[in-house]
C-alpha cells in the first residue's frame, strides 16, 4: 500500500522560506503529484502540481512566483520550495499521488507568523 511522508514544515516569519519534502513508498516516475494545504475550518486546496517527469508544473495565482515544485524520481521524493511566505500560507501541507488520490500522509505544519 502507498505510504506518503511529508516533512520540512515549521514556524517561519513573514517573508521567510521553507522547503517541504514528500517521500513515497512506491516508484513515482509515472505519476503526477500535487501539493495541497488545509487550514482549520477551511477546505483543502491545491497549491501546486507536477507532471511525472517534472516537465510541466502548475500553480494557483495565490502562490505563483513564490512556490516552486520539483521532484527527484530516483529518491521517490517531491519538493515544494516556498519563498516570501505570508501568514495566509499557514496550513497543514500534504502531498498526493493523483492516480492514488485517496491516500494521504500525516501532513506537515507550516506556520507563518511574526
Amino acid at each position: 500500500q502507498l505510504q506518503l511522508v511529508e516533512s520540512g514544515g515549521g514556524l517561519v516569519q513573514p517573508g521567510g522560506s521553507l522547503r517541504l519534502s514528500c517521500t513515497a513508498s512506491v516508484n513515482l516516475d509515472v505519476y503526477a503529484i500535487g501539493w495541497f494545504r488545509q487550514a482549520p475550518g477551511k477546505e483543502r486546496e491545491g497549491v501546486s502540481c507536477i507532471s511525472s517527469r517534472g516537465g510541466a508544473t502548475n500553480y494557483p495565482v495565490s502562490v505563483k512566483g513564490r512556490f516552486t515544485i520539483s521532484r527527484d524520481n530516483a529518491k521517490n521524493t517531491v519538493y515544494l520550495q516556498m519563498n516570501s511566505l505570508k501568514p495566509e500560507d499557514t496550513a497543514v501541507y500534504y502531498c498526493n499521488v493523483f492516480a492514488m488520490a485517496n491516500y494521504w500522509g500525516q501532513g506537515t505544519q507550516v506556520t507563518v507568523s511574526a
